[in-house]
């Protein structure tokens, strides 16, 4: 940065960029979180020299046919699909307009359970019924695969049924047979929508899991943010077969993205492409390459544990992304909260996400040998000293967390319906008007339109008891939540 402009920033005094950003970023902070260039730019011109809007020449998002028309053509043969769009609000705007175009305004949406909060919404909007798969059971207390079992038992039992939505990768990791998965359901003639927002990389090394592209999605949804070199809210939107009409695909990305599109967000995105093209085959080998050398080095950890999908059963991961690094806290006699804290203010290396037992390490194609070594040697070190206590409570995993939820209405009725703010304690029995979610990752522990019970609040209570941040009622501390009236 030019330093007339830095003087500038600091005269002004402003403590937005110069206290936080600017001194975050020249400062030694690792950061195994996303976005996933991981602060080192490709080649990008100034941000202001080039953030326009749509004039004369620069074509429109909105209705593509020329520069942009051919920039999501490229995408679109590098990812092997019938047809890529730019989403500029990141995978949500996507996951919206892909639920509300190949499922009709109240029809039924199979989803699985574990689903970003994005695709509750296009229920919510487009008021479906929603029927939830709920993952498998896993050893290490993680979230496992959706199973084609229990796709195919639904759609026999639930001919109504109009789409599945299915999130694989997940938050941790872990993906399902998207391949059996397609193949049920398009003998029932229903597309498959895939959340793959944690997988734009899965496409460029056989030494991860395949894509959803690969597998027979229909539509597929990638945040390029999250783990490419590429700008946060920059994502794709995949067209993969005729199942669905694009005209009403179209709409909906017009309704859900803003009007006024951002050049940096679809230059950033451009450039990611050329860039994985050119070189993001060879840098994903490397990448796989300095994976392994961190695992190898990881099995000889004591205490802490660092989760292998290759240890965990078939039938509760098929497979498992092992850039999602997710450290155990094992029987260190640490929570997830003071490993997250102690790799952080002790080593100055930021974690994506802590959990009850574990905290994810997030780690890209852009990551350095240097953050790997830097990464393991904390680990060792952490995992050598001895902790005379454990745990003031037991960890919650998973299974703990999310549990089969108690249907009372569907969220569009929920929502529509007169409500009152009860203290969270005495709403046992009552119907949610409110989303109550951990955030990161944002999926529901309940939705509007489900019954609270005292299994969900005793959940809620350990969870903030270990500090895990509960989000979506209205209510900030999380202590009161609106539910339907009477």
């Amino acid at each position: 940065m030019p330093d007339h402009i830095y003087y500038t920033m600091q005269k002004a005094g402003s403590p937005f960029l110069d206290m936080r950003l600017l001194e975050y970023a020249g400062e030694d902070w690792y950061p195994f979180h996303m976005p996933g260039h991981k602060r080192t730019p490709l080649e990008f011109p100034n941000p202001y020299s080039i953030d326009i809007t749509e004039i004369e020449g620069f074509d429109n998002l909105h209705h593509a046919t020329g520069i942009l028309k051919e920039a999501q053509e490229r995408a679109a043969r590098l990812y092997g699909s019938q047809k890529s769009f730019f989403l500029v609000n990141g995978s949500t705007g996507g996951i919206l307009a892909a639920i509300s175009a190949a499922v009709p305004r109240g029809g039924v949406l199979l989803m699985s359970r574990n689903s970003h909060k994005a695709a509750y919404h296009a229920a919510y909007l487009r008021e479906l019924e929603t029927v939830y798969l709920l993952p498998a059971r896993t050893d290490f207390g993680i979230s496992g695969s959706i199973q084609p079992a229990h796709v195919a038992q639904a759609l026999e039992d639930l001919p109504q049924i109009g789409g599945v939505f299915i999130t694989s990768p997940t938050y941790d990791g872990v993906l399902s047979d998207i391949q059996k998965i397609a193949e049920i359901a398009h003998a029932h003639n229903v597309p498959l929508i895939v959340d793959e927002a944690h997988g734009a990389h899965l496409a460029f090394s056989s030494e991860f899991p395949a894509s959803a592209l690969r597998c027979g999605a229909d539509l597929v949804i990638q945040s390029l943010h999250k783990t490419l070199p590429c700008l946060t809210q920059a994502a794709l939107l995949h067209v993969n077969s005729s199942r669905i009409d694009l005209d009403a695909l179209g709409r909906f990305l017009g309704i859900y993205q803003t009007s006024s599109p951002s050049y940096l967000l679809m230059a950033s995105m451009e450039q990611c492409i050329r860039y994985m093209k050119r070189e993001g085959r060879e840098r994903m080998f490397d990448f796989a390459q300095l994976l392994r050398q961190f695992y190898k080095r990881a099995a000889k950890l004591r205490h802490l544990q660092v989760f292998e999908g290759s240890s965990c059963r078939a039938e509760a991961c098929f497979a498992h992304d092992f850039s999602k690094i997710l450290i155990s806290t094992g029987n260190s006699g640490l929570s997830g909260k003071e490993l997250y804290d102690a790799l952080l203010h002790d080593f100055h290396l930021q974690m994506e996400m802590s959990s009850g037992h574990y905290v994810t390490a997030l780690s890209t194609l852009m990551d350095t040998p240097e953050g790997f070594l830097r990464l393991g040697s904390a680990l060792e070190e952490i995992d050598k000293k001895s902790y005379a206590s454990a745990p003031s409570a037991k960890p919650l995993d998973a299974q703990a967390i999310y549990q089969i939820p108690k249907p009372g209405l569907s969220i569009s009725k929920a929502l529509e319906l007169p409500s009152e703010v009860l203290p969270l304690k005495g709403s046992i029995g009552h119907i949610s008007q409110e989303y109550i979610y951990l955030y990161p990752p944002g999926i529901p522990l309940a939705t509007p339109g489900e019954i609270l019970t005292g299994s969900l609040l005793n959940v809620i209570a350990q969870c903030q008891s270990q500090g895990l941040p509960i989000e979506g009622p209205s209510d900030i501390g999380s202590h009161r939540i609106r539910v339907v009236k009477g």
